[in-house]
């Protein structure tokens, strides 16, 4: 096994971040035994509407959510770049920092996997990157040529962290069945999503009166 030390990352809107987000990164992190898992928040996410706040906010409830949580960051890099935030783009960038030694482990949901052919250059992701799967409660199965593409680079974990890039592998975690769109719907209707998101989040989004409108 290499002794360079795997990142995993977790690429989204985080519109806003909430528990999910977070149980799923610390999921992979001690499944994994990594150091850090970082997330990234999107500027645009390619496949979805803007964002509902702005990325400035977005990137603070992300730091506050994470500040007291060992072995989870913040990589804000693609809210410095203009135009949607394509994920090989990110990758592209980070092999270049970290060298070509370093494994890459990009973290996913099962419900990100039938949208994957519509993503730019998916199949150029394995060059680049690992990809760890986290199931999601009610997927829909992803077309053949995914699952097909998704097996024939299927690893175990010993060569998921010996190797730079190229495997996959899917975590059987227990995954809470959140989603932001649902947090912002309980926002906009004055309902109160307590405990489906860290309370500094929520005291940033009371105190700064985010999502509070008819529009989710």
């Amino acid at each position: 096994m290499t002794d360079v030390q795997a990142l995993g990352l977790l690429g989204g809107a985080f519109d806003p971040v909430h528990i999910g987000h977070l149980r799923g990164a610390i999921a992979v992190r001690e499944h994994l035994g990594l150091e850090r898992v970082d997330f990234l928040p999107a500027a645009q996410s390619p496949l979805k509407d803007a964002a509902t706040v702005a990325a400035a906010d977005r990137l603070a409830m992300l730091e506050a959510a994470v500040q007291d949580q060992p072995g989870l960051g913040v990589d804000a890099r693609e809210l410095g770049r203009e135009g949607p935030s394509y994920t090989v783009d990110t990758l592209i960038e980070l092999r270049r920092e970290v060298g070509q030694a370093r494994p890459l482990i990009w973290i996913v949901g099962t419900d990100i996997l039938p949208a994957l052919p519509k993503w730019s250059r998916w199949q150029q992701l394995l060059e680049l990157a690992h990809l760890v799967i986290l199931a999601r409660p009610g997927a829909d199965s992803p077309p053949p040529a995914v699952t097909q593409w998704l097996d024939q680079h299927r690893i175990d974990q010993n060569a998921l962290l010996a190797l730079p890039a190229g495997g996959v592998m899917t975590l059987d975690q227990p995954v809470l069945d959140i989603a932001s769109s649902d947090i912002r719907a309980l926002l906009a209707a004055g309902r109160d999503p307590r405990f489906l998101l860290p309370d500094v989040v929520m005291e940033y989004i009371e105190h700064h009166k985010l999502f509070m409108c008819d529009t989710v």
